[in-house]
């Protein structure tokens, strides 16, 4: 299989490597310091254990036209990142090539193939202007939501921390060759890759978590394990996601687990920063819209009220704003020095 991986971050670096170990053609699409190294040295992946596994079979390049028609494009960057490639990723199709999404939170694709009467409604919080929609068409996407964690440590070397659960799923729950044919190439590298009938289903039960714990690790500097301990917060929480449920349960969404059993699930994992928290505290524009806006517009199509979402998106969205300004003022003073 030809695959192109966009991005050769924590997770496209993770894919990527293990595609590539298990014999795919894998191309990565990058720039700067990951682009030199790898295609100097290949990418090295480092196992949870210590483990180190250099592909060097790998292609990497900034161009896409030069890596030419794929059979899997894989879009690993977060959803605010999508757009500003979106121009350039019809480059990599053939008449049959698939786009594996990894982003997190309600994708762009939401409502294609939903059925009823948001059928085709774009998703404006994470294509505001339509680009992402116009140039990858949903009908190429294959729906994947993402649970491994792992870090990119250095240019071109990837640490897996834990998790190898990628579940994939056709946009309208079908179990298509395509589909099975992902799952396979997937599986085939060490992942658990299984094909799914609702694969909305999945993406909110992830984002259940992610809507709720990730800004407020951002505004408190908090752990899950402080979040899910301190009362107040661990009751901002609850109800965040209780809001978050009312949303996904009009649009036809149940939840295989329960509200408690999300939330002391996090607990479970403890001292850990959410990926929110690290933007924050490297400087980085933090990933907000897809995971919480987002869930603000569909509340709004779908009539719910969501007061506790609604403030805690302000905020954060402030936090935000706030960072840029800094940044702005950080490079004006650079260039008057």
């Amino acid at each position: 299989m030809k695959i192109a991986i966009i991005g050769a971050g924590a997770i496209g670096g993770l894919v990527g490597a293990k595609l590539a170990l298990a014999g795919e053609d894998v191309t990565f699409i990058v720039r700067g310091a990951n682009l030199d190294a790898i295609s100097r040295n290949g990418i090295k992946l480092v196992s949870a254990e210590g483990e180190e596994q250099v592909a060097r079979n790998v292609k990497a390049t900034d161009r896409y036209d030069e890596a030419g028609p794929q059979d899997i494009v894989v879009l690993a960057m977060k959803a605010h990142q999508v757009e500003a490639v979106a121009n350039d990723v019809p480059k990599l199709f053939g008449p049959d090539t698939v786009v594996v999404t990894m982003q997190n939170g309600i994708p762009y694709w939401y409502f294609h193939k939903h059925g009823g009467a948001l059928e085709g409604t774009p998703v404006r919080s994470v294509d505001p202007s339509g680009t992402v929609a116009a140039k990858i068409p949903a009908q190429r996407v294959i729906g994947c939501v993402v649970y491994p964690a792992s870090e990119l440590i250095a240019p071109g070397v990837v640490k897996h921390i834990e998790g190898d659960r990628f579940p994939v799923g056709e946009l309208d729950g079908s179990a298509s060759e395509r589909v099975n044919r992902v799952s396979a190439c997937f599986t085939g590298a060490g992942f658990k890759a299984p094909v799914l009938d609702n694969i909305r289903a999945e993406i909110w039960l992830k984002l259940w978590g992610n809507l709720t714990f990730n800004p407020i690790s951002s505004l408190s500097h908090s752990t899950l394990v402080d979040i899910c301990q301190y009362p107040p917060s661990r009751e901002l929480a609850a109800a965040m996601m209780r809001e978050a449920q009312a949303v996904a349960h009009k649009l036809g969404i149940e939840f295989r687990v329960t509200l408690e059993k999300r939330i002391a699930g996090a607990e479970k994992v403890g001292k850990h920063k959410t990926s929110m928290l690290q933007d924050v505290e490297a400087g980085r524009a933090p990933e907000i819209d897809a995971l919480v806006g987002a869930v603000v517009e569909l509340a709004r199509l779908t009539e719910t009220p969501t007061p506790h979402i609604d403030t805690v998106y302000s905020l954060v969205k402030l936090l935000a704003r706030t960072m840029e300004d800094q940044r702005g003022r950080v490079k004006l003073h650079e260039i008057a020095a």
